[in-house]
């Protein structure tokens, strides 16, 4: 499903002292099967954009399309285009209420698919749990609130691809976890990619998650689009990032600090690429794709990683999940 956005617009509390424009002229493609990032400070207008997508918050300004579904349309059928368009909320495991693992997966399944069966039920419910890395036989029966915090989001994850939806949408998946957790959980989300759900869309302020995850990312900044692009096209932009408030990767610091002394490295920032390139620099694997030195016909020496530690990089902290 291709997510079109035109001109999309939107005013929280309108015609009120306390009017507030969220969205002001949002154009933005969404290609089927990207592995898509959408970046941001808060009250950049993100979240807000991302819940257009399957009509939780409902158009008002603008145009959208997912698919064949024209959200401007009054007899859009809202109830089918959820079921199609998934979406998962920042702390999810919080939002879990069912007695037991398997009522709850099965919760939005019923919903949207009224005549369906016990039996359908079940299989469907077993699948997804399995997709999400959790064994059925021992967790259907459980309270979600006897799973640890990772195997709580990720019930709350199967309860959303239950529905097998086209589009998988999350706010800030990653949020809370340990280091481990979070690369389990992105080795999760690139496992459902493709083979379950076609198109994912994650909403994120951290920007290793969107350099070594996504396809392509666009950056909202005052309800806008101010940037898109691959990840290596925006991350190559840090000043302007900085001047709205937004980080770079730790690898796009890293290679600022580089260029600065005359060594530039041609990454698209992930952390396997970057290591790559840098060992080349330093005539290790990979020289054979290195980028020269601009000092290196001088003869200049690569600095050892200590002298270059205490250089600036990218000014700007991340904004918050909005």
């Amino acid at each position: 499903m291709r997510i079109v956005a035109k001109g999309l617009t939107y005013v929280y509390n309108p015609k009120s002292s306390f009017a507030t424009q969220a969205l002001k002229g949002v154009d933005l493609t969404i290609e089927e099967g990207e592995f898509f990032g959408i970046i941001g400070h808060t009250g950049s207008g993100k979240s807000t954009f991302v819940q257009h997508l399957n009509a939780l918050i409902r158009l008002t300004g603008g145009e959208l399309k997912v698919g064949d579904y024209d959200l401007a349309d009054k007899k859009c059928k809202v109830l089918e285009l959820r079921g199609k368009v998934g979406m998962v909320f920042q702390y999810p495991e919080y939002q879990l209420f069912a007695e037991t693992v398997k009522k709850d997966v099965a919760f939005g399944l019923k919903n949207f698919n009224k005549g369906i069966s016990e039996e359908e039920t079940d299989a469907a419910v077993r699948e997804a749990l399995s997709v999400a890395g959790l064994n059925y036989d021992e967790v259907a029966e459980k309270s979600p609130f006897e799973l640890s915090g990772g195997q709580r989001r990720r019930v709350a994850i199967a309860g959303v691809i239950v529905t097998k939806p086209e589009v998988l949408i999350l706010d800030e998946p990653a949020a809370g976890l340990d280091p481990l957790g979070k690369k389990e959980l992105m080795e999760l989300l690139h496992s459902i990619h493709g083979r379950w759900c076609r198109t994912i869309v994650i909403v994120s302020h951290d920007m290793d998650e969107i350099a070594e995850n996504c396809t392509r990312a666009a950056v909202f900044s005052e309800g806008k689009v101010a940037l898109c692009g691959t990840p290596k096209e925006i991350f190559s932009r840090g000043e302007e990032l900085a001047a709205m408030g937004l980080d770079v990767p730790v690898t796009a610091r890293a290679a600022q600090i580089l260029r600065a002394h005359g060594y530039p490295v041609d990454t698209d920032f992930t952390c396997d690429d970057f290591v790559k390139k840098v060992l080349a620099l330093y005539g290790g694997a990979g020289a054979e794709t290195a980028v020269p030195p601009a000092e290196e016909a001088a003869g200049a020496a690569v600095p050892p990683a200590g002298e270059t530690a205490g250089a600036d990089g990218a000014e700007g902290g991340a904004g918050d999940a909005e």
